[in-house]
């Protein structure tokens, strides 16, 4: 009988102690930083700023053009950010690769601007334009931000390069530079593999 009683009182005790921990995960749960308080959020607010701001021509290739330019610098601030304050050694690499690709690329469209008058007037690609980047703003503010600029970094270049595959996407249907179709494709490729190294990322680095 005593035996019972010492073993019910050990039971009790083991309970009472998973119970307490468990209490104490829960009361600390994730932490956040509200987005205003954010450094990458707010970079990514400022760019979606700038490209509501701009005019369209109504062609596709030249809008097309001309928002990835800002979206693409976006992601340019984004990845220096990172670079600057990250701790993580594979998301500072996958910035650089991120940065050095878009720098590039802003080259790229800046050349066809250059020599590029407007020939088309689709207005149905600007508005499928509209519609990418407002899907992108609500996508970016449904996030989960922590204030670790490694996790945000990576959250929030999910949905920015989402837009940029569906901007991408559009322009193949619209578009009718040969240029500017090999560039969206392109863009979707190598996005489309960014995107899944960045939620390996976030999956083998859980803050929950």
């Amino acid at each position: 009988m005593k035996n019972i009683f010492i073993c019910r009182s050990w039971t009790l005790l083991l309970t009472a102690c998973f119970f307490l921990v468990s209490c104490d995960k829960d009361e600390d749960g994730l932490e956040t930083q509200p987005h205003d308080q954010n450094k990458m959020m707010t970079i990514m607010h400022n760019m979606m700023t700038q490209m509501q701001g701009m005019q369209m021509t109504g062609d596709p290739d030249i809008d097309f053009a001309k928002m990835m330019i800002m979206h693409h610098q976006g992601a340019i601030n984004m990845a220096n950010e990172e670079i600057a304050s990250g701790q993580d050694a594979t998301m500072k690499a996958k910035a650089q690769k991120i940065k050095a690709e878009q720098e590039k690329e802003i080259q790229e469209f800046d050349a066809f601007l250059a020599n590029r008058q407007p020939d088309q007037n689709d207005m149905a690609f600007g508005m499928e334009q509209m519609k990418a980047m407002e899907k992108m703003g609500r996508a970016s503010d449904l996030r989960v931000i922590t204030g670790d600029i490694d996790h945000d970094f990576a959250q929030l270049m999910i949905p920015h390069h989402e837009t940029a595959m569906e901007n991408s996407q559009s322009l193949l249907h619209h578009g009718n530079s040969p240029e500017m179709k090999a560039k969206a494709q392109a863009i979707i490729d190598s996005q489309m593999e960014d995107i899944k190294d960045l939620q390996n990322w976030l999956l083998e680095n859980k803050k929950y």
